[in-house]
């Protein structure tokens, strides 16, 4: 089953985003590599593509698991919350209608 994962950014968080985005990158290459992955991306703090310093507020990923047990154990492992970026982290079923 499909799980939404979405965190919630602290604010002025983009120097730790910065510092930990390669390993939040790889964990979701891994998820992509094993075609669990149906799409992630952050939510820019303005309307723009590239908010550049005014940075992020979050991010969502939505991903297959077996569980929401394995769902929530994958987001809270990672590095994004662990390095102080994602003050919050949510976890959710969620059934893909379309396309």
């Amino acid at each position: 089953m499909f799980y939404t994962i979405i965190g919630e950014d602290v604010a002025d968080s983009l120097p730790r985003r910065i510092a930990n985005r390669p390993a939040h990158l790889a964990r979701l290459e891994t998820l992509k590599s094993e075609g669990r992955l149906l799409l992630s991306g952050p939510f820019p703090a303005i309307d723009s593509a590239d908010p550049g310093p005014a940075g992020f507020t979050g991010s969502l990923i939505v991903a297959e698991f077996p569980s929401l047990q394995d769902a929530e154990a994958w987001a809270y492992a990672d590095p994004y919350l662990s390095g102080g970026v994602y003050t919050k982290v949510t976890v959710r079923p969620f059934k893909k209608v379309l396309p």
